[in-house]
């Protein structure tokens, strides 16, 4: 029998992490990928109402509470641990570091941002 070890630092230490589902393919301008960069700005109306700015466009969504929450872990191996106890056993452990509890989600396509329109002559 395998036996997995997941463990929390500590009673309210977790982090709360919010999942945010977008409809459609996001690619980015370079082949760098996705990773470490700016994806846009996250902002809420007055009613609560999530808004995400990407580039030129907008998209406007919902918060959904999740039925069953994830946990976010993180795999430690023996050689990262730091336990001198006795009871301590040596393989491999996951950490959890954060819950999410609710999702964003953006189903509907962006719309383009139109500061100024060109009157014609």
């Amino acid at each position: 029998m395998v036996q997995i070890i997941i463990s929390s630092s500590g009673p309210g230490s977790l982090a709360e992490w919010v999942l945010m589902e977008l409809q459609g393919e996001i690619e980015a301008r370079y082949s760098t990928g996705l990773a470490g960069n700016l994806l846009g700005d996250l902002h809420y109306t007055t009613e609560g109402v999530p808004v995400l700015i990407v580039g030129h466009h907008i998209l406007y969504g919902k918060i959904i509470h999740l039925e069953k929450p994830f946990a976010v872990l993180v795999k430690q191996t023996a050689a990262e641990q730091d336990c001198d106890e006795p009871a301590c056993e040596p393989g491999t452990r996951y950490l959890v570091t954060a819950l999410i509890r609710n999702k964003i989600l953006f189903k509907t396509r962006p719309k383009p941002i139109i500061t100024s329109v060109p009157k014609k002559v």
